[in-house]
């Protein structure tokens, strides 16, 4: 008996054992099936952090693309709304003085004479104006055609849909022309008879000869050069000019937009009339008349040759003068700084302008 009573304590203690080590390992199990869980869990939030990260950046890309496409679909847009080379903002108006044959010629034409606004730039001369309108690119202004537009950074614009130019003058579609005319002295008026003899030959020179048409045209004057003779069969009539004629000077005065092809016409006698010298001292077109006819002719600025872009007037009489005509034609243009897009005027675009009926270039008639 006694020692079934110790096998059986025996096995009731292995039973406990058992039991207590099933309990221990089952708990382990546990903790293991918890850390799993955890794991998992924490596994899931990563996965959806990196999601939402992932998601964020593909968002944040259609976003920029689509902001990018609207974009360019606006500034497309805005260019094509945009006037291509459209000039803005105020235009500065620049006009000759009031005794400016150019500015009587201008005026004249476009019709608007004695309603010249008040904001209007006065200018001295003709490459007075060539300069201050080429520094201007608000500006505009008018100049003769033998003017040297690109070295004065300008640009020569259309007049009612046409060029200036000599053929355009001579066809006369082009329709902003004046005529350059002279005068003389009267006969018996001169230093000496040998200046007098002088001009008398270069005046049959400028306005006769080949060589002496050619020379005006050559500077921006318009005439006819087939309507002319050869100076050796003009130059019979003018012996004067067979001998030395280094102490003898002409003087000339009046229209500064005659300036080019004057000088031009006497470079050319100069070498064929005995080397005499000259001056050539242009003021305006109002003292053409004054330093050879008039109250100036015996001044200080007396001129013996006077010259005019435009006709002279009535209270200019000329009848004594040993000659007084037209010499050659030429176109006024109208001119502004080089990179102004505005270039083709119409008669009454200008007459806005000049007289302040618009003021900035937006408001032009297209």
């Amino acid at each position: 008996m006694k020692n079934l009573k110790k096998i059986l304590v025996l096995v009731l203690a292995l039973v406990m054992m058992i039991l207590v080590v099933t309990a221990c390992g089952g708990d382990d199990k546990k903790d293991e099936k918890e850390e799993v869980k955890e794991t998992e869990k924490e596994t899931e939030k990563e996965t959806e952090k990196e999601t939402e990260k992932e998601t964020e950046k593909e968002t944040e890309k259609e976003t920029e693309k689509e902001t990018e496409k609207e974009t360019e679909k606006e500034t497309e847009a805005e260019v094509e709304e945009a006037p291509a080379g459209e000039m803005t903002g105020q235009i500065n108006i620049y006009t000759r003085d009031a005794a400016s044959g150019t500015r009587e010629g201008f005026e004249s034409v476009v019709g608007f004479k004695d309603q010249l606004t008040d904001d209007a730039n006065e200018v001295s001369s003709n490459g007075d104006m060539a300069t201050k309108v080429g520094e201007d690119v608000q500006g505009i202004g008018y100049v003769s055609l033998t003017t040297d537009f690109e070295a004065n950074n300008l640009h020569p614009a259309n007049y009612e849909g046409v060029e200036p130019s000599v053929e355009t003058v001579i066809d006369g579609s082009y329709q902003l022309s004046r005529p350059f005319c002279y005068t003389t002295r009267a006969e018996g008026d001169y230093a000496s008879d040998e200046k007098e003899q002088l001009v008398k030959a270069f005046i049959a020179f400028m306005t006769e000869s080949t060589e002496g048409k050619e020379a005006v045209l050559s500077a921006g004057g318009i005439v006819d050069v087939d309507d002319s003779t050869p100076w050796d069969e003009l130059k019979a009539d003018y012996p004067i000019v067979d001998q030395d004629n280094s102490g003898i000077e002409i003087t000339t005065g009046g229209s500064t937009s005659v300036e080019k092809s004057l000088t031009a016409a006497l470079e050319a006698f100069q070498p064929l009339a005995g080397n005499f010298g000259f001056v050539v001292n242009q003021t305006g077109s109002g003292d053409g008349w004054k330093r050879t006819l008039g109250d100036d002719k015996d001044g200080p600025n007396a001129s013996d040759i006077g010259f005019a872009s435009r006709n002279f007037k009535d209270e200019e009489p000329t009848e004594d003068a040993i000659s007084a005509a037209k010499y050659c034609d030429d176109a006024i243009v109208v001119v502004v700084e080089k990179n102004n897009p505005v270039t083709d005027f119409t008669q009454q675009n200008l007459f806005d302008i000049f007289t302040g009926a618009i003021t900035n270039w937006e408001d032009i008639a297209k």
